[in-house]
């Protein structure tokens, strides 16, 4: 029987109880993203140990704006690149904004290029 392999974790993040600390572990991440590039809900929550917790990394990221820091949350996208946040933004056209502004082409709701755009915290760190 082959056995699963343990998702790596990222450096100085150790993964905990779902919770307020998740959050802001979520924020951590997310300002890792670097300048151009997005990530996805998916990919932080794995990276946080915590692979089945996608959606609460969306709700962390729906409350980046009371984060002690600054987040750039509009570098979180949905696994297939669309930006399923956008209406937690001031305007449903700011997250694009703040995309293209960095160089990210958005058509039709989503990153054109993801693939090659994908940043991920697994990898890449």
């Amino acid at each position: 029987m082959k056995k699963k392999s343990q998702p790596k974790k990222i450096p100085d993040v150790k993964p905990v109880n779902i919770g307020v600390d998740f959050y802001h572990q979520v924020h951590d991440v997310a300002r890792l993203v670097p300048y151009g590039r997005v990530t996805s809900y998916g990919a932080i929550a794995k990276a946080l140990a915590a692979p089945k917790a996608a959606r609460l990394v969306g709700y962390a990221m729906h409350l980046a704006h009371t984060a002690s820091k600054p987040v750039p949350a509009h570098r979180v996208v949905n696994s297939q690149g669309l930006l399923t946040g956008k209406h937690h933004f001031g305007s449903p056209f700011l997250m694009q904004q703040l995309l293209e502004a960095e160089g990210v082409e958005v058509v039709n709701n989503k990153v054109s290029n993801f693939k090659n755009l994908f940043w991920n915290p697994l990898t890449e760190l």
